[in-house]
């Protein structure tokens, strides 16, 4: 839990992780949050139609009793993305003056990559007074993990969970540092990445994985089978030496 709250008038701003995709890894506090709270914040890129963290959820609302704030960030232009999360953390703490309590959903976990970043900082510098919980939830690389049946550490082994792979040199600093190395929505850079776990000598080292936990799941051990259709923004690859 983070910051106090001067008065009991205020609500309670809590990031809540939804885990990977399917309703049944949400914790059980989790689904106790989001069916109490009076506002559901959602973020929703502006390249697709429906929130993913929404919809996990869905079957849990009451649309008679609990407003859903939609916050439409864009994918490729930061300036606009960052007015967007000052703009939602304006009207978070809004609706916590009102007395009202506000949970933000976030696919996986809210403190591993994710949008709830972004609208804590802005409520931390905005409005430090106002209180904030966070619910951690299951993150897609656990649950990638489990559906590959790939451990992701054992007997002191390093572990290091990246957010893309830039280049050869960065993806081989990884791999002479760590022993699993977890690289996290590779949609577009999944063919260089084969590449160069081709020339590092670790052909038949990566486990793709795709939407984890939910119907579209499918786990790829060959690289060279995957096919355009794999290359999904909910996906990641594990590499292990």
């Amino acid at each position: 839990m983070t910051g106090t709250a001067p008065s009991t008038a205020y609500g309670r701003l809590y990031g809540v992780g939804v885990g990977p995709g399917d309703p049944e890894l949400l914790t059980l506090k989790a689904l106790r949050v989001i069916q109490k709270v009076a506002v559901l914040c959602v973020p929703q890129s502006e390249t697709r139609q429906e929130s993913y963290a929404l919809g996990i959820v869905r079957e849990f609302l009451d649309p008679a009793k609990q407003e859903v704030l939609r916050v439409t960030f864009p994918t490729d232009d930061a300036e606009g993305a960052a007015a967007a999360w000052r703009g939602c953390a304006s009207a978070i703490a809004d609706r916590l003056r009102r007395g009202q309590d506000v949970a933000f959903l976030t696919e996986g976990d809210p403190m591993l990559y994710s949008t709830f970043s972004y609208v804590l900082a802005g409520i931390r510098e905005q409005h430090p007074a106002l209180p904030v919980e966070i619910v951690p939830g299951v993150s897609s690389v656990m649950a990638a993990a489990a559906a590959a049946g790939v451990p992701l550490g054992a007997n002191g082994q390093r572990l290091a969970i990246l957010p893309a792979v830039y280049g050869i040199d960065d993806l081989s600093e990884a791999i002479a540092n760590y022993d699993t190395i977890v690289l996290m929505k590779v949609s577009h850079t999944l063919i260089q990445a084969v590449a160069n776990l081709e020339s590092l000598g670790l052909a038949g080292k990566g486990v793709f994985v795709r939407r984890a936990t939910t119907p579209g799941e499918k786990v790829v051990r060959d690289l060279h089978q995957l096919s355009e259709e794999d290359l999904d923004y909910f996906s990641l690859l594990i590499i292990t030496r």
